[in-house]
């Protein structure tokens, strides 16, 4: 991982080069500022579109886990284009494709990451799409009683060894 990481600079300076060298020079230059700018109206795109779409849900109270992923995707994609270099690029490109990304993931991931492990984050509203509670909710029920200023009392008038609701 760490030599991927050392190489990678390299790579993408490497098919710049090549780009400059199959063509003219000017196309990779011209190439890095147009994927800059790009990347950079994407990510305000991006950005602005996630603040109202967060302003709707909380609003509304329902939270939408896909749409915030699909913005966060959309935001690394930015990011990747904004790298010089034709690596990154691509790797933008791929994760720009919701289905391609959406393979990819269950690819790398095994298949960890389903939808019942992120409605344990974003609600049951959330995973399932209709806001119908998952099969599998527990609601627990009961009632609790205070016995903390109690026990302070019996603790001073040495009445707490005998209380049954005491278990230290």
């Amino acid at each position: 991982m760490r030599l991927l990481l050392l190489f990678y600079p390299w790579l993408e300076l490497l098919s710049l080069i090549q780009l400059g060298i199959e063509t003219r020079a000017i196309v990779p230059l011209l190439w890095v500022l147009a994927m800059f700018m790009l990347g950079g109206a994407l990510l305000k795109r991006v950005g602005a579109a996630s603040v109202l779409r967060l302003r709707e849900a909380q609003q509304s109270g329902v939270l939408q886990q896909s749409l915030f992923l699909d913005d966060l995707a959309v935001a690394v994609a930015a990011l990747l284009l904004i790298i010089p270099g034709l690596f990154s690029d691509f790797f933008a490109v791929v994760v720009l494709i919701g289905p391609l990304r959406r393979f990819l993931a269950r690819l790398v991931m095994g298949g960890v990451a389903s939808q019942s492990d992120a409605s344990s984050w974003y609600g049951p509203s959330s995973a399932h799409g209709n806001g119908a509670k998952p099969e599998s909710s527990e609601v627990l029920e009961g009632d609790y009683e205070d016995i903390s200023q109690d026990a302070e009392q019996a603790n001073v008038s040495g009445q707490l060894k005998d209380d049954p609701r005491y278990d230290p």
